[in-house]
């Protein structure tokens, strides 16, 4: 599975995510789609998505995709939230989850920050692909993809682009 992950988006998909996102199978969303039901077909009519809603996102995308999403890809399970904070650092809700459903592949959005990294205490991998759209401080923006295939991650690539 060829895995495109965005977050952050607020409202803005435009043709170097697409071009960059092209390849892929399908595509995780963690929040802050931004621009409501119409923006988030955008992106759903392009690729498949399994997505979650954020903190700014109003009604309509809160009926569309839920606060979280837990589901196995390839043999690996996957816990999907907005706001998640870091290793060391988890918002507690974010913490509750992981200590409840132990996956191996944490996502979350939120900080704006790109990170990904082995957290060693809780035996997953971290993802966060930054910010995708033009709202925020961060001054590049930032989506991934990569493979999962026999219970293991591979291939990650990181897409920058200047605001």
């Amino acid at each position: 599975m060829y895995i495109g992950l965005i977050s952050d988006t607020h409202g803005v998909f435009d043709d170097e995510f697409r071009r960059f996102l092209e390849p892929v199978d399908c595509i995780w969303h963690a929040g802050d789609w931004g621009g409501g039901e119409d923006f988030t077909r955008t992106i759903s009519s392009f690729k498949p998505v399994t997505g979650v809603h954020g903190n700014c996102d109003g009604q309509d995308v809160r009926w569309l995709y839920p606060a979280v999403q837990n589901f196995e890809c390839e043999g690996l399970k996957v816990l999907m939230t907005h706001i998640g904070g870091s290793p060391g650092h988890y918002d507690y809700r974010a913490h509750a989850l992981i200590d409840s459903v132990k996956p191996d592949i944490f996502v979350c959005g939120h900080s704006h920050i790109l990170k990904v990294m082995r957290d060693n205490a809780n035996t997953l991998m971290y993802i966060n692909p930054g910010a995708a759209g033009l709202h925020g401080w961060q001054v590049v923006r930032t989506a991934l993809r990569f493979k999962i295939e026999g219970g293991k991650i591979f291939g990650m690539e990181v897409f920058e682009f200047p605001r």
